[in-house]
């Protein structure tokens, strides 16, 4: 009997130990579960943090994209570009051409008489600007010798006219060179005024003839009466 409850006892012994083996197993498995668990849960923060960081730098990029002001810098070139060419050089073109509105009309130094060279004769007729701004002059005028039987168109000289710039109460001159009439020399062209039309205009000045007769030659080639350019 004894013998009986002997291995009675040492066979709960073992069935005992068994159940504490195993269940010491359970709560290692357990843990380990636990463990390979966190790595997982970790790999989804960092993916997560790292898709928040791509979308943060996308919209960073996006930011100095637009911010970066392309269409800023080039509008701002553009009304720059603009404003340099219409005003500065269309306005800035220079000078308007003088016209016979803006502008007194005399004969050389202010008495009215004529200079001589040999038989021709040469007088100063004088163009002073009268308007408030500065302005140009080119060419030959028109010049017309008027009497009370008719009117006489000069030629003009051989020399070539140059652009002159007039500032405003300025002057310029040209000359008239013409042949004086003598008792015997041709037919008399009594002179009484002179018609002066600035060069590129319409619109005419009087002033009257301060000479005498002049030899009247408006059929000739190369008459001794003709005119010279503005500022020749």
């Amino acid at each position: 009997m004894r013998l009986f409850h002997a291995a009675t006892a040492l066979a709960a012994t073992s069935a005992l130990a068994l159940t504490l083996t195993a269940c010491g197993n359970d709560s290692g498995n357990d843990a380990s579960g636990d463990q390979s668990s966190a790595p997982t849960s970790s790999s989804s923060a960092a993916a997560a943090g790292g898709a928040s960081a791509e979308n943060a730098g996308a919209t960073k990029d996006a930011g100095g994209s637009t911010g970066g002001g392309g269409t800023g810098t080039s509008t701002g070139g553009t009304t720059s570009t603009s404003g340099t060419g219409g005003t500065g050089n269309s306005g800035g073109t220079g000078a308007s051409r003088c016209h016979t509105a803006g502008l007194g009309f005399s004969f050389g130094s202010g008495d009215g008489k004529v200079s001589s060279s040999d038989d021709q004769q040469q007088l100063a007729v004088v163009l002073k600007n009268k308007a408030s701004a500065t302005c140009t002059i080119q060419g030959f005028p028109g010049v017309d010798l008027k009497s009370s039987g008719g009117s006489w168109s000069l030629t003009r000289s051989g020399a070539t006219p140059k652009k002159v710039t007039l500032a405003a109460g300025s002057s310029t001159t040209f000359t008239l060179t013409f042949l004086p009439w003598n008792q015997g020399s041709g037919t008399e062209f009594k002179a009484t005024s002179v018609v002066v039309t600035p060069p590129n205009e319409t619109t005419s000045a009087t002033l009257a003839w301060p000479g005498g007769s002049v030899l009247l030659q408006d059929g000739a080639t190369h008459p001794g009466t003709y005119t010279g350019p503005v500022g020749g």
